[in-house]
């Protein structure tokens, strides 16, 4: 297993030639598997640079296995979530290798106020990884019970980062 691990990283870094954030004028995409309490799901991003250090972006989640409660199946509005985002995109700040970049951030969604903590690595022009950290900072709703618990909760997303 060692031994796979170490040609899986020699391959990756052999191929790292990339900016994770270019600055204004950015496009990066994004798609993940998000990991949480109740179920598993997609999360799709978009992130625009709006300055050096700067970007905004949409992001969409969809439980795909959400856990029943009390017997009864979860609807697409309780495993669909929508926010908007801005993040600060400290890569360079933190002197990091340019295929790097740490974005925290904040998110205002139809469920709640959060922030995030992501990285992501480009291993070529096109192609990275990101994983991300979501949390609620405020909840639109103070009592959250049965399906509203799904959107407000700590969120772990993990995939593929594209440069549009």
């Amino acid at each position: 297993m060692r031994k796979v691990f170490i040609i899986i990283a020699v391959f990756c870094v052999s191929f790292a030639n990339a900016q994770a954030f270019k600055g204004k004028g950015d496009l990066k995409g994004q798609v993940g598997l998000t990991l949480q309490d109740g179920g598993t799901g997609i999360g799709v991003t978009t992130d625009f640079g709006m300055g050096e250090n700067m970007s905004f972006g949409i992001v969409a989640g969809y439980m795909l296995n959400a856990d029943e409660i009390g017997g009864v199946k979860a609807r697409f509005e309780d495993r669909a979530d929508l926010k908007v985002r801005f993040s600060a995109n400290i890569g360079n700040v933190l002197k990091l290798d340019e295929h790097m970049d740490i974005y925290p951030g904040l998110n205002l969604g139809l469920r709640n106020f959060g922030g995030h903590l992501g990285f992501r690595y480009f291993f070529t022009d096109g192609f990275g990884m990101f994983a991300e950290a979501n949390a609620p900072l405020a909840r639109y709703d103070t009592d959250v019970n049965g399906f509203e618990h799904y959107n407000n909760q700590f969120v772990f997303t993990i995939g593929a980062s594209f440069n549009l």
